[in-house]
């Protein structure tokens, strides 16, 4: 008998141990996932209502990536999440600038753009060098630096918006579309665009269709193209489609086999996505991308045009900031100056 009483009191023993054992792993469970949500700065319902938008900030032309980001942040009460994204020699500063400016009261994250994976992807093109800055590729990388949005917004640093960037986000993006874009064929009418000599507004001004590997794709030259300086994109198809792996591999089969960089249009950047998406993108509102302000410094929009415009890109050689230059007072009524003084206006001759 006293052996039965000492088995029965382990027994007991132990299930006393197992019960304790069992309720200390759900308290520790439950507070576990109660830290994790109040670590969790961002609930889903914020999230949706949060519209990302990115840009670059390079070196020597940061001051435009400021000057947009007060244009978006001014005209909007919509919930504005900026990507700023820079060269890791340059993140202090786009921090400072933000945080010693008026711009100190936006929500932004600083993200560092890592130049090795372009290694052997890009070929020399001396004729527009401007146009192989490194942070022109981060279009391409969108999902590596944007990972809890569904849709986010893309705009080329040399832009100021005028409109709500609410509108640019509600863009409907059809079935099965990664992205929209403007179409180069929706320019305005010919009496703005008339003197601007050079412009190029098909796939024969971005590809080479003296080589085979840009026949063999059955696009017609006279095919409009369009222009990625804004874009808005739809990570879920964007990541499905695997696009980015699909502008490598043009990027590698340019270096390859020279099959845009030295076209008129110069677009390195540029002709991957217009094979890439070709057929297969949703378009933007026209007056939301207003574009080759920076083209031609004798052409100017009529002053009622610029008015209704909800976005404006001074895409070409002549920017807002320099000399020569057009419809530069637009412009830098939304300048930032920079704390440091390192980025000064230049519009004298």
């Amino acid at each position: 008998m006293a052996l039965l009483r000492k088995i029965n009191q382990v027994l007991l023993f132990l299930l006393i141990v197992t019960l304790c054992g069992i309720l200390y792993k759900k308290v520790h469970k439950g507070t576990v996932l109660k830290n994790e949500a109040d670590d969790d700065s961002e609930t889903p319902e914020e999230l949706e209502d949060e519209i990302p938008v990115v840009i670059c900030a390079a070196a020597g032309r940061m001051g435009a990536a400021m000057a947009a980001i007060n244009s978006i942040y001014s005209n909007t009460d919509a919930n504005i999440l900026f990507y700023v994204v820079g060269l890791r020699n340059t993140l202090s500063r786009i921090r400072k600038w933000i945080e010693h400016s008026k711009l100190r009261e936006i929500h932004f994250k600083v993200v560092e753009f890592n130049p090795m994976v372009l290694k052997g992807k890009i070929r020399p093109d001396s004729s527009r060098p401007e146009l192989l800055q490194l942070l022109n590729f981060v279009r391409f990388y969108l999902p590596l630096l944007i990972h809890q949005h569904e849709k986010v917004i893309y705009v080329d640093d040399d832009v100021i918006v005028q409109g709500d960037i609410q509108e640019l986000y509600d863009t409907t993006l059809a079935l099965g579309h990664a992205a929209a874009f403007s179409d180069d064929c929706d320019l305005p009418s010919s009496q703005n665009t008339d003197r601007l000599v050079g412009l190029q507004n098909t796939y024969m001004g971005y590809l080479d269709y003296r080589k085979k590997t840009i026949k063999d794709l059955g696009i017609s030259p006279s095919t409009c193209s369009f222009n990625p300086g804004v874009i808005v994109a739809n990570m879920t198809e964007w990541k499905h489609q695997r696009i980015t792996k699909q502008l490598e591999k043009w990027m590698q089969k340019n270096v390859e086999e020279n099959l845009y960089s030295s076209s008129l249009g110069g677009g390195v950047a540029t002709s991957p996505m217009l094979i890439v998406f070709h057929g297969k993108y949703s378009t933007i509102n026209p007056l939301w991308h207003i574009r080759h302000l920076g083209w031609n410094p004798d052409t100017r929009y009529s002053e009622h045009f610029l008015q209704e415009a909800k976005l404006l890109h001074w895409n070409g050689r002549h920017k807002p900031w320099d000399f020569p230059s057009v419809h530069n007072d637009l412009w830098e009524s939304w300048f930032v100056p920079d704390p440091a003084g390192i980025f000064k206006l230049n519009h004298n001759s």
